[in-house]
């Protein structure tokens, strides 16, 4: 079965169906035929003297052929020599080397023959010679003197071997010597050094010869180097050391690697440049080696011939060399010929075109003896590279032998003409399956032989019709190409092969795949060292294939760790570290195809501490600090931080000292006197902070008087009678040297005084003792040390202890806002009395009692302070119809000051809090009796309490809205003529002169009507009785009499007087209603009520026709007919929603039944 791995898994079958298409037809192992070589031992076979020498030579042939071998030109009789034997079945020889024999013996130029009836092929020319490793030659090595700045060559001359060794240089550890553009080794294994320095002396330069096909190594005596030192070292041009001369030549042969080197001395080391004269170095064929000291193209061509020059350049000047190369070839196949199979009586040729520099000779052999004295055959002609065929018989078979040859080479070919006739056959499995991925090409094989050549033809399906068009490729060797199969290409194809002596065929099965698809490919990530990391890798794929995923990290297996998790779709790295960087690949296979997608993982972390500080440019108020950056992470360097530590003052405290960009290295820092400095580093990126570098050399600065004087100087005083100066210390970096103190010096402002001084030392407060009260002085406090005094300090204000407050303030007025809200005013007092910083002004004030009520209650004082020198203020959350008093003092530093006298306000009356309860008991079935209690703040005098109500549906819905107004002093009310059974909503307040306060809601209902209930419950029970139900069986009857007897006496012409009965007894039920109005009972303070008219109706379909009255509660229903029950109650039903203001009307219901009214308790 045919298997697509990939894309170009796919090009290379199509590339060997193609190599098949233009080889000859292979003739099945049961035909006849003559032999064919299938395996042979190289031209130039070099063996290891140590081992058995195998020679191969194998080849097929029916019958079997039989071999045998020359050697050197002559029959080589195997049965002879003890030591050789040949395999059985084959011609390969085996010379026993292992039981005594020597290699040496057997060196020659072997051909094997294989021959059968039908012909002889015969093998190249076996060049066999055993690889030797010989020693080095013993020589005097002197040591070498040389001057510094001087050229040197250090000569391997290696032994000569077969196959040559491989030159290496190495010390007597067994370690390479290290090269350069300085001192580098020459494709002879010489060791050149453009010019040497001092650190070239050694005594142990080895050059080492390595045999690989041995496995032996060869040392050569070392070679003593030392260089002597003269100045100065006077600097030399370019001077080539090989090649010499100007010009040289080379010839290299067609197909092989070009090496063409220069080497030069000079001081500055000289600089190699290549370029080809007239011409551009070969493309992607050029490489640079040995610091460009070797030029190598490979498989090079006759175009590759030219002139190749090499400068060497310097600052003094340059020397260059021409190579002029010239590139020959060894024979190489135009046309190979091919193996002709023919049926008696056809035409064939064999053609043998090659080609070489200089041009090769061509030769024929037949059956492995020259042409010209072989066999005559008469079909046969030689026309150069060309036999030509005619009309051929079955004698006509042989082998023949093409051999192209020049001075660089010789190629030789067997082809073989077998005249045969046979019918076809396939020799393709049946039914064999082909699977390939849609889109790719379909390559369905149909291997064939027959003589002559049959003809191939391919069809589709069963009965489908031949092959043809461009959507086919049909090759020569029976094969079926369909480029870009598509789904419906799935099916079974019929190939047919037919030629005069017969006709087969055979069918195979295709089956088109759909593709694998990576749907989701892994992410390029950039993770944080130590986090976690996942990559995608979603797939589609065909049903009927398995895939598997693999995944690789840099082309290569993933880390055997079990912090990597594979999964499903995913790969997951936990605890990630800098060794997971790379490239992570997603690799999906499946038996015909394999599609990857690679996602690039970055992991970053905080940067590696700089290392290698270095301190320079020394000065006694800066030094240069440099330092090398460590490693990144993969995140670049955004700035260094510079820490410094005073070993002096603070020793294991750092500091901070400036920051620098991250691209700067070194730093010019500003220091301080009389400071031990250390310094450290740390780099800082976008993922964080290094840890700081190791900490430089430490450095003392020279001592000096100071250079700035204590910051924050204040003086305030604690006392009435002091003054208390106070200031920060300087740092110890910050004296410049040692001794270090504070000159204190104060006077009084505004009076003059002289400067009073004293000198204190380790402390940071001086207190002035015996000062007047809150008075302003002039402060300063000057640094100084052994070496001087720091500048002259700049003067403060500062000013002696307070005292409190004098006086009240006076003249204190207040003026009510409102209720709640009352503004004070007061005069200021004069500033002398203040004794002190005026720090503002408090109010005190509290309630004295509520106007409302008279009973007293503990006094809390509540005070608000105002700042700065403000002679008003507000007094906010007052109680309303409350008397108050206030007073106002003033505030310093040092405390308040007396207060003013008490001022008494009053505040006016506001709304009332809410009810403290309200409690609704005694349900009938018409009324409810309604409790309550008085705002717990009546903020005010009472005046009434609003009741509001209104029945709520069945439907949710809230009926007409009733106000009641009740007198203040009433604590209780029974509401009468409500519906029964009927659920009610209050909204009950209290009122004062200002307004309404807020309100509370309760619900409630009346209770049922059991009379009527049992009315109800005994209609039915009468409906159900068993006399009742004959005695309406009776009546039934009787009235089926009467109409018989009627239609009896209306046939007969008489004349039934019920419409004079029925207008002579009119049926009062059924009088027309009058439209009497219906009120509703209102309160009033006799708690009568009024009732319904005598005589007024409720239509049978309980809806009340709207009126002219104004009591009626349809007016606060928006013209919307209520509903009520005989009673005139109004019928409702509890609103599941939630509590709201009270409506005004709401659309009508119907009268409940008494099942309603049961689930109006519910």
């Amino acid at each position: 079965m045919m298997r697509k791995k990939s894309v170009s898994a796919s090009k290379a079958s199509l590339v060997l169906f193609l190599c098949q298409m233009i080889s000859a037809l292979e003739v099945p192992l049961d035909l006849s035929q003559p032999p064919t070589i299938t395996q042979q031992s190289p031209k130039d076979y070099i063996v290891d003297p140590r081992e058995n020498i195998v020679i191969q030579c194998e080849a097929k042939g029916k019958p079997p052929p039989s071999f045998s071998w020359t050697r050197n030109g002559t029959h080589f009789d195997i049965d002879k020599d003890a030591q050789v034997t040949m395999k059985p079945n084959s011609g390969t020889l085996v010379i026993n080397i292992m039981n005594g024999g020597k290699a040496e013996a057997y060196e020659g130029v072997y051909q094997c023959t294989a021959r059968n009836e039908r012909g002889a092929a015969i093998s190249n020319n076996i060049v066999i010679r055993p690889s030797r490793s010989p020693l080095w030659t013993k020589e005097k090595l002197e040591p070498n003197q040389v001057r510094e700045g001087d050229s040197l060559v250090l000569h391997c001359r290696p032994p000569v071997g077969l196959p040559p060794p491989i030159i290496f240089w190495m010390d007597n550890a067994f370690q390479r010597l290290p090269q350069s553009e300085r001192v580098s080794q020459g494709l002879n294994g010489d060791l050149y050094f453009s010019n040497v320095q001092p650190e070239d002396t050694r005594e142990d330069y080895i050059c080492y010869a390595r045999f690989n096909h041995t496995q032996t190594i060869q040392q050569k005596q070392p070679i003593s180097v030392k260089v002597f030192s003269t100045k100065p070292v006077t600097e030399r041009q370019p001077v080539l050391l090989t090649p010499t001369g100007s010009t040289s030549t080379k010839v290299e042969l067609r197909g092989n690697v070009l090496l063409l080197e220069c080497i030069a001395a000079g001081l500055p080391t000289p600089v190699i440049r290549w370029i080809k004269e007239g011409g551009e170095l070969p493309a992607n064929r050029t490489f640079f080696e040995n610091f460009k000291k070797t030029l190598k193209i490979i498989d090079v061509s006759e175009a590759d011939s030219g002139n190749y020059k090499c400068i060497a350049r310097n600052i003094l000047g340059s020397a260059h060399h021409v190579i002029s190369v010239t590139v020959k070839a060894a024979p190489y196949w135009i046309t190979a010929p091919r193996n002709l199979v023919l049926s008696p009586g056809e035409d064939g040729t064999l053609i043998c075109r090659a080609n070489g520099n200089p041009k090769p000779n061509i030769s024929w052999l037949a059956n492995g003896v020259p042409i010209a004295i072989a066999p005559e055959d008469p079909s046969r002609k030689v026309d150069g590279d060309t036999i030509i065929f005619s009309h051929v018989q079955e004698r006509s078979s042989a082998v023949y032998q093409c051999n192209a040859s020049n001075e660089y080479g010789y190629l030789l070919a067997n082809a073989f003409v077998n005249v045969l006739a046979e019918p076809p056959r396939i020799l393709t499995s049946a039914n064999k399956l082909y699977q390939v991925i849609s889109d790719s090409p379909a390559l369905l094989d149909c291997a064939y032989f027959g003589s002559p050549k049959p003809e191939i033809e391919w069809f589709k399906g069963v009965k489908g019709s031949i092959l043809r068009g461009n959507e086919y490729i049909f090759h020569d060797n029976g094969t079926l190409e369909i480029p870009v199969a598509q789904k419906d290409s799935t099916g079974t194809y019929t190939c047919v092969a037919r030629n005069e002596l017969g006709k087969i065929q055979n069918e195979v099965q295709l089956e088109v795949k759909d593709p694998t698809m990576i749907i989701k490919q892994p992410e390029y990530k950039v993770v944080q060292r130590y986090g976690q990391v996942s990559f995608e890798c979603i797939i589609k794929h065909d049903s009927t294939l398995l895939p598997t995923v693999i995944w690789l990290k840099d082309n290569d297996e993933l880390p055997d760790d079990e912090r990597f998790l594979v999964g499903k779709d995913n790969l997951t790295i936990m605890n990630v570290t800098d060794r997971d960087d790379g490239t992570y690949t997603c690799i999906v296979n499946t038996t015909l195809d394999s599609v990857s997608a690679s996602a690039v993982l970055t992991v970053v972390a905080r940067p590696n501490p700089p290392f290698d500080l270095e301190l320079t440019g020394q000065l006694e108020r800066s030094v240069e600090l440099s330092w090398i950056p460590g490693d990144e992470n993969n995140s670049p360097i955004t700035n260094f931080v510079i820490e410094y530590e005073d070993g002096l003052h603070e020793p294991g405290v750092w500091h901070y000292q400036t920051e620098v960009p991250g691209t700067q290295t070194t730093v010019q820092l500003k220091l301080s006197p009389y400071v031990n400095y250390s310094f450290r580093v740390i780099a800082v990126n976008e993922i964080g902070r290094s840890q700081p570098s190791e900490p430089s050399e430490q450095y003392l600065t020279k001592s000096a008087s100071p250079d700035e004087n204590p910051s924050n100087v204040q003086g305030i005083g604690s006392e009435p009678d002091n003054l208390v100066i106070t200031w920060e210390s300087l740092k110890g970096f910050q004296s410049n040297g040692p001794g270090l103190q504070y000159k204190v010096s104060w006077r009084q402002k505004d009076v003059d005084d002289e400067w009073t001084s004293v000198i204190v030392a380790n402390v940071s407060k001086y207190i002035v003792s015996g000062t007047p009260t809150f008075v302003p002085y002039e402060i300063k406090v000057q640094a100084l040390n052994d070496l001087g005094y720091a500048p002259e300090p700049s003067e403060v204000i500062g000013h002696s202890g307070e005292d409190l407050p004098m006086v009240a303030p006076g003249n204190v007025q207040v003026h009510v806002v409102n209720s709640t809200l009352a503004k004070v005013h007061w005069d200021p007092v004069p500033l002398k009395t203040v004794r002190g910083h005026l720090q503002g002004y408090k109010v005190y004030y509290w309630k004295v009692q509520s106007l409302s009520r008279r009973s007293r209650r503990h006094v809390e004082k509540k005070i608000l302070t105002f700042r700065g020198n403000k002679t008003f203020g507000m007094l906010p959350g007052l109680e309303p119809y409350s008397s108050y008093k206030l007073n106002v003092r003033v505030v310093n530093g040092k405390g308040e000051g007396p207060a003013s006298p008490d001022k008494v306000f009053k505040t006016p009356e506001g709304v009332p809090s809410s009810p403290s309860f309200l409690k609704i008991t005694n349900p009938t079935l018409d009324s409810l009796t309604l409790e309550w209690g008085s705002p717990t703040h009546p903020n005010g005098v009472l005046t009434s309490y609003i009741l509001k109500f209104q029945p709520i549906n069945n439907t949710h819905e809230l009926g007409p809205l009733v106000e009641i107004r009740i007198p203040a002093n009433e604590s209780s009310l029974i509401l009468k003529n409500l519906n029964y059974s009927t659920r009610y909503k209050f909204y009950f307040n209290a009122q004062t002169s200002v307004g309404s306060g807020s309100q509370i809601t309760e619900e409630a209902v009346t209770i049922m009507d059991e009379g009527k209930m049992a009315m109800a419950s005994r209609q039915v029970d009468i409906a159900t009785q068993g006399w009742f139900i004959g005695l309406m069986c009776a009546v039934a009857l009787l009235i089926l009499i009467l109409l018989i007897v009627c239609f009896i006496r209306r046939n007969k012409g008489g004349k039934y007087p019920v419409k004079e009965k029925e207008d002579a007894h009119a049926d009062p039920e059924i009088q027309p209603m009058k439209e009497d109005d219906g009120t509703f009972g209102e309160y009033s303070d006799a708690e009568d009520h009024k009732p319904l008219k005598k005589g007024s109706r409720t239509p049978s379909d309980r809806t009340v026709k709207k009126e002219d009255s104004d009591d009626s509660l349809v007016d606060y229903g928006e013209g919307v007919n209520g509903q009520f029950n005989e009673d005139g109650s109004f019928i409702g039903q509890y609103s599941g929603k939630k509590e709201k203001e009270p409506a005004e009307g709401n659309e009508s219901s119907e009268a409940p039944s008494p099942v309603n009214a049961m689930n109006s308790f519910v």
